[in-house]
């Protein structure tokens, strides 16, 4: 297996994992980042969780990631008189906005975004798509839909409109409160759901400045017609096959899955493939032999990172379901086939200084044995864009910022750490990145390390500097 994991591990926390001990474990078994999911859980609780990280964090002396996944706009049905209706196959009902409990004939749906935006022939998709209606007609206030299926609705189930672009803001009053308590927290990204067009990013970017990175959850249909607009909006994109596999036909989502992962990629963003992809390992040791495929295959893709959801955060098993990821991830980095199917897509370039020694990097680690390549970097853009054209050693990020550092343990074969840049001269600089590769254990008996910087030192965006460096 390939000693160095370039492939991220992204695992949620929650009741199983929720303690100090087992956040340790959880990185001693691969995890880069932790997800802290806004859907669940106190403000109280999320503070503590964030506060386990930082001691791990400080113990290790090595920044872990922190994103906030706010939980976006639910909709849902409302409730029945008692708790639920079966309807037929062919069995029409209405949907309006009468609060009322309802019964086999009517219900409440508490969102006249929904009852505007749709119309005749449109789907509404209800418990995870567990009930399918087709809308046959709509008036003032209410629309009528046949059942595709026989089925159960019930009180509070989601509903899901997958053919419409719904009028509504990205952020509720409950992830504006969430956003304000993450923020103040410090947590290194911030996870958008429902996206649905690029101007969803906008409200979030403005509340966000430059205290986190924003990533845009990619589960509505709506985002895939302006899919590349959106990647230029965000940070960085999750793929989020969970919502996403709800509203798109089944034999759709690997194949949509692969463009969004394409398009990141030439984009130069990173890019997280989210939901099932150890699923059985939530009440199992070891994961079905599709589930290790479904982590390889994003491998093979060169993807920066790929999630645990509640196989880390509820399941009876979750340092082994870091463990199993960890080690589906090492053994298809060690087969050449990987590389030459993640090159088969590459970043585009830029005309920067900072893509030209990028690009400087990857044709002398093909002409010289390369064991690191050392990135200085103020604001982390210099550490993206080399990562980006994946090269064919770890990349070491050192930057003078914490915040920076936390944000790019997310990245494809970044060992970011934090500490002080400001060398006077080139003798600090090889010192100081000779030092950083030893603590990551990167320095091999004849192997160059590769450094890239802007000089002088502390100007973001001034990359103009590669040396290649023999250490002793």
């Amino acid at each position: 297996m390939s000693a160095i994991k370039f492939t991220k591990i992204l695992a949620t926390l929650g009741p199983a994992s929720g303690n100090e001990d087992t956040i340790r474990a959880l990185v001693d078994a691969g995890a880069d980042v932790f997800r802290l999911n806004f859907s669940h859980g106190t403000h109280d609780q999320h503070r503590a969780v964030h506060g386990m990280i930082r001691r791990v964090e400080a113990a290790l002396g090595r920044p872990i990631g922190i994103l906030m996944d706010l939980q976006g706009p639910k909709l849902r049905l409302g409730t029945f008189a008692e708790g639920k209706v079966t309807l037929a196959a062919g069995a029409r009902i209405r949907f309006d906005l009468d609060r009322t409990p309802g019964d086999a004939h009517r219900v409440c749906i508490p969102h006249p975004e929904i009852i505007g935006a749709v119309a005749a022939g449109h789907e509404l998709l209800i418990d995870d798509g567990k009930m399918r209606l087709t809308v046959v007609a709509r008036g003032e206030g209410w629309v009528e839909a046949q059942a595709q299926t026989a089925g159960v609705l019930s009180d509070r189930k989601g509903v899901n409109v997958p053919s419409v672009t719904l009028p509504l803001s990205a952020m509720t009053a409950k992830d504006h409160a969430d956003l304000a308590f993450g923020l103040d927290l410090g947590v290194d990204w911030v996870a958008l759901s429902f996206v649905q067009r690029p101007e969803d990013l906008f409200e979030a970017r403005a509340l966000i400045g430059e205290r986190a990175w924003l990533m845009a959850k990619i589960e509505k249909p709506a985002a895939l017609g302006c899919l590349d607009a959106i990647i230029a909006e965000a940070d960085g994109i999750m793929v989020a096959r969970g919502d996403l596999g709800v509203e798109l036909p089944a034999e759709e989502v690997p194949v949509q899955q692969k463009r969004i992962v394409a398009a990141c990629r030439e984009a130069g963003k990173p890019v997280v493939i989210a939901t099932q992809m150890l699923e059985s390992m939530i009440s199992a040791p070891t994961p079905t032999r599709a589930e290790a495929s479904d982590v390889a295959t994003a491998v093979f893709d060169g993807v920066d990172a790929v999630m645990l959801s509640a196989e880390s955060a509820s399941g009876a098993y979750p340092v082994e379901a870091v463990s199993m990821m960890a080690r589906i991830i090492g053994r298809t980095e060690a087969d050449p086939l990987q590389r030459k199917l993640m090159e088969a897509i590459s970043s585009r370039v830029v005309a920067t200084s900072t893509d030209a020694i990028g690009t400087a990097i990857r044709a002398v680690a093909l002409a010289l044995p390369v064991s690191a390549t050392v990135a200085f970097t103020a604001s982390g853009s210099t550490t993206l864009r080399i990562a980006s054209q994946r090269p064919h050693s770890a990349v070491v990020s050192l930057s003078p910022r914490a915040e920076v550092a936390g944000r790019l343990a997310l990245v494809w074969g970044v060992r970011s750490r934090c500490c002080d840049t400001t060398c006077e001269s080139d003798a600090e600089m090889v010192a100081e990145a000779t030092a950083a590769c030893r603590a990551e254990d990167l320095i091999k008996p004849g192997h160059a390390v590769l450094l890239t910087a802007g000089v002088p030192f502390g100007t973001p965006g001034s990359t103009n500097l590669m040396r290649v460096v023999w250490p002793d």
